[in-house]
């Protein structure tokens, strides 16, 4: 069962392992992708953060509004 849940029923067909390495691939990108794009994430949440703890400090009903 194990060996049919691998692929490798009907013995090593080239195509099938050629495609198996492709997937393998492009399985490791993603995973690299889905890396970089968490610590982007948690770099832009941190200055996001950072950003409203400076937006805090402003006394919004006693702001005046903009000059147009």
């Amino acid at each position: 069962m194990a060996k049919a849940l691998l692929g490798y029923v009907g013995g090593s067909d080239p195509r099938v392992l050629a495609e198996m390495r492709r997937l393998q691939q492009r399985v490791q990108d993603l995973e690299s992708e889905l890396v970089r794009i968490q610590a982007e994430n948690d770099a832009l949440a941190a200055a996001a953060r950072h950003h409203d703890s400076v937006l805090d400090g402003i006394d919004v009903p006693s702001a005046e509004p903009a000059l147009t």
